[in-house]
């Protein structure tokens, strides 16, 4: 895939900047770890709490060095890249642990390094030297890793593509005003700047209308139509997709050259950069998934998921690195897939909300020959909101959770101001995750008896951050999570070792 999406140029701008890296970590080493996600499925939380973690001793048994005591020091050190905005990990905890409220979501890329002194686990290298490990902690919106295809697509298979999802399910009715729009505008028409701008923000409308929770959709790109930042208006940022476009080329000055041109100049300033200068540096990934939102939001949203994860695992260069590739054409060697808000269910269903998780990158991880030692899946809350405990009801024991719901959320009618405990029962995901992607492989449908039985009530509530307890001395415990300690030990321990 890294063939496709690169030029020669780029290829050897990769080359030179893995080089200088490798070079650099001879002296001090570091691994470059990507972190991303669609929104809202907390990536910002997960950096918080993992750094937070290792700088206040949090109970991390699953991470052996840690577990072990090999891990004798841990500490915040400026960022190697000068150019890349910090992770403001001082002001996320802040919000998490004394406002007990959950930080802003990633609107573009930042960095945060956190470097670990620890002691080898072998006693031939504990002979030369105490170890080190520098972690370049690199948090980028998902919707910029779902970009990367479009550098092997020319703007026809682009068009064809998004038109073509555009017009299926409940994108239909969401793309109806701007496929009128672009329809009535005509391919061949004179390029005008109100038609485009006209035909960019009717685009933009949908992509957003597609992003709603009421539909909860993943495949979106392009990305930066989403979060422009400073890009908002720019001639790369106001182009389309054009429905149903003619044999042979665009003529000059028409509509359609235009909106080429724009396409080529958004892959040209917006996406090669990305994956030059970050994406392609990475060493190891980790792609957090709200896949509960779209289990909440039906069949459709769950396959727009499927597609996005297959798109994304599709920008990943399967294999281990050698010596020589390190240097050179550096790979992600280890992915880790976690579906997120493990807390908003009893721990009965995280071993099912992992199966569902592994079901939707399957078959995207068998296409691209990464299934096995360099992926995992996993189910993992960053920060643990909730607490279980067990209720009567009907004279049955009721597995339920417990936890402060954020101020206006509804529950049977009730609405919460955020200060109120309650105890809900979330309901239980299915033991078998096909039930969930019956419809999505066009299999024959359950019974309504059978579905009655077979899919899940679900009952998802947004809880506020817990309130954390204080030491004597006044210090907070560190932040509480499920199965933190699991992603590192995968995507960290072998470094550590």
């Amino acid at each position: 895939m890294a063939s496709l999406l690169t030029s020669f140029k780029d290829g050897a701008q990769i080359a030179l900047d893995n080089l200088a890296d490798r070079a650099a970590g001879l002296v001090s080493p570091s691994l470059r770890l990507g972190v991303t996600g669609l929104s809202r499925a907390g990536k910002t939380v997960f950096i918080s709490s993992l750094v937070h973690n290792l700088l206040n001793g949090g109970r991390l048994p699953l991470f052996e060095p840690v577990r072990s005591g090999r891990v004798s020091k841990v500490r915040l050190e400026p960022q190697p890249d000068d150019a890349v905005p910090r992770f403001q990990y001082e002001d996320h905890i802040a919000a998490l642990v004394r406002d007990r409220v959950w930080p802003d979501s990633t609107r573009a890329i930042s960095q945060l390094r956190i470097t670990l002194d620890y002691e080898s686990a072998s006693g031939w290298n504990r002979m030369f030297s105490a170890g080190r490990l520098s972690i370049d902690i690199v948090d980028y919106p998902g919707e910029w890793m779902l970009d990367l295809p479009l550098l092997a697509q020319d703007f026809r298979q682009f068009s064809e593509t998004t038109v073509k999802r555009a017009r299926t399910g409940a994108r239909a009715a969401l793309s109806r005003e701007w496929l009128a729009l672009a329809s009535a505008s005509g391919a061949e028409t004179v390029a005008d700047e109100g038609s485009a701008r006209r035909l960019a923000e009717s685009f933009t409308a949908y992509l957003k209308a597609c992003k709603e929770d009421d539909h909860s959709l993943s495949t979106l790109p392009p990305g930066r139509f989403l979060m422009p930042g400073d890009l908002e208006g720019s001639p790369a940022l106001t182009f389309s997709p054009l429905p149903d476009l003619p044999e042979g080329r665009a003529s000059k000055g028409s509509l359609w050259a235009m909106m080429e041109r724009r396409y080529e100049a958004y892959k040209t300033h917006v996406v090669s950069p990305f994956f030059r200068e970050h994406f392609a540096r990475l060493d190891r990934q980790i792609v957090l998934v709200d896949a509960l939102q779209a289990i909440n939001r039906g069949p459709e949203a769950l396959r727009d998921l499927e597609q996005a994860l297959a798109d994304v695992l599709a920008c990943f260069r399967p294999g281990t690195n050698s010596w020589l590739s390190t240097f050179l054409t550096r790979r992600i060697d280890r992915v880790l897939i976690a579906a997120t808000k493990a807390d908003h269910l009893h721990h009965e269903s995280h071993d099912r909300l992992e199966r569902i998780a592994a079901r939707l990158v399957g078959r995207a991880a068998d296409r691209i020959g990464m299934s096995g030692a360099g992926l995992e899946v996993m189910a993992l809350a960053s920060v643990r909101a909730t607490r279980e405990a067990t209720v009567n009801h009907d004279g049955h024991a009721l597995p339920v959770i417990v936890g402060t719901p954020i101020a206006g959320e509804r529950i049977n009618g009730e609405v919460f101001d955020g200060e109120r405990k309650t105890a809900i029962f979330p309901g239980d995901l299915p033991e078998d995750p096909e039930v969930l992607f019956q419809d999505i492989d066009g299999s024959s449908a359950p019974t309504p008896a059978e579905s009655e039985h077979a899919m899940p009530e679900l009952n998802f509530v947004r809880f506020r951050p817990p309130h954390l307890e204080e030491t004597r001395g006044g210090l907070k415990l560190s932040v509480p999570h499920i199965r933190l300690d699991r992603a590192m030990q995968f995507l960290l321990g072998d470094r550590l070792a």
